[in-house]
């Protein structure tokens, strides 16, 4: 079994902002399964579906970004789940450019709110995640005021694209090795 989780916050004044691209993921992915409908578990919206036979839980966290790492942790200890093999998490990510896909097997928060409260939930910084870039403020922006407003136009553009190709590494994770995926997603065209 795997876990998909798309990190953002609930709620429609947050739905076209840069913070919740990790939904946007798993909206996308949700929009190729007719009939899948989510339910609520674990504080958080889910929905079971399969990748060539391997159960899939998509979970997008309803107790706001920072502290994600709750929802994650009760699903991943309720169905004994090993976060190195079959944890993914999706999220943003200002050190990239908007639009850039980064995948990583391990790592620290980065300074993300959402990434600190799973890292300390699950108390390993060591599980899969795809990081999308949403680019750095504007000089004189607040952080806050960056990652909770939506994107240009044409960042909107590229970053859909990225939500794309998240997607299809997010299905690739379900059946292949992750260094794989890896391997075939971080190209350098689209790292910054």
């Amino acid at each position: 079994m795997k876990l998909i989780v798309g990190l953002g916050n609930p709620g429609k004044e947050y739905a076209k902002t840069r913070h919740n691209v990790g939904f946007w993921c798993v909206e996308a992915w949700l929009k190729t399964l007719p009939g899948v409908r989510e339910k609520g578990k674990w504080d958080a919206q889910i929905a079971e579906t399969d990748v060539r036979g391997e159960a899939v839980i998509l979970m997008r966290p309803q107790t706001f970004m920072n502290r994600s790492g709750l929802s994650i942790a009760r699903a991943v200890r309720e169905k004994g789940l090993d976060p190195e093999q079959d944890l993914l998490v999706i999220y943003d990510d200002m050190d990239l450019s908007a639009g850039a896909l980064r995948l990583r097997e391990k790592g620290g928060s980065g300074g993300h709110n959402g990434m600190k409260s799973i890292i300390q939930e699950l108390g390993t910084q060591t599980f899969p995640r795809i990081r999308v870039g949403i680019g750095r403020p504007e000089p004189g922006t607040l952080v806050i005021d960056h990652v909770l407003h939506p994107f240009s136009r044409d960042d909107r553009i590229r970053v859909e694209a990225a939500v794309e190709r998240a997607v299809e590494a997010a299905h690739a994770f379900c059946v292949e090795s992750f260094p794989l995926v890896m391997n075939r997603f971080n190209s350098a065209s689209n790292v910054k």
